[in-house]
C-alpha cells in the first residue's frame, strides 16, 4: 500500500504563482510514477502531469505546457507541482497519483495509477 498526502493547495490571483505537494509513505520506490490530476466543479477528472520513476522524464497537459513544473525528490519520497501564471480555468481540487509500473506515454489515463491521493483545492480568483 502507498498512501498519498496532498499539501500546498489555496487561493491566489491570477498571474500568480503557487505550489502544491505529495508526500507519499507506505510501500514507495524510486521507480514509482508519479502523477497530477485535476477535477474542477462540474467537469470530470483531467490529467495535469506526470514524471517517471527513474529517468524523471516528464508529461505535461497541453494547457499547462509552459506555466506548470512537476518535480520529485526520491530521497524525500515527494513530488511537487509548481504553478505559474495561473488562470481561473485552472481552479480545481488537484490530486497526487502513484503508478507501480507505467510508461510516460500513457501518462494521461487515470487507469495506469493505483493509488491516488484525497486532493487540494486550488482557487485561482479574478
Amino acid at each position: 500500500q502507498v498512501q498519498l498526502v496532498e499539501s500546498g493547495g489555496g487561493l491566489v490571483q491570477v498571474g500568480g504563482s503557487l505550489t502544491v505537494s505529495c508526500a507519499a509513505s507506505g510501500r514507495t520506490s524510486s521507480g514509482t510514477a508519479l502523477g497530477w490530476f485535476r477535477q474542477a466543479p462540474g467537469k470530470g477528472r483531467e490529467f495535469v502531469a506526470a514524471i517517471s520513476g527513474s529517468s524523471f522524464s516528464t508529461s505535461y497537459a497541453e494547457s499547462v505546457k509552459g506555466r506548470f513544473t512537476i518535480s520529485r525528490d526520491n530521497a524525500k519520497n515527494t513530488v511537487s507541482l509548481q504553478m505559474n501564471s495561473l488562470k481561473p480555468e485552472d481552479t480545481a481540487v488537484y490530486y497526487c497519483a502513484a503508478a507501480r509500473a507505467m510508461r510516460l506515454a500513457r501518462a494521461q489515463f487515470e487507469s495506469e495509477y493505483d493509488y491516488w491521493g484525497q486532493g487540494t483545492q486550488v482557487t485561482v480568483s479574478s
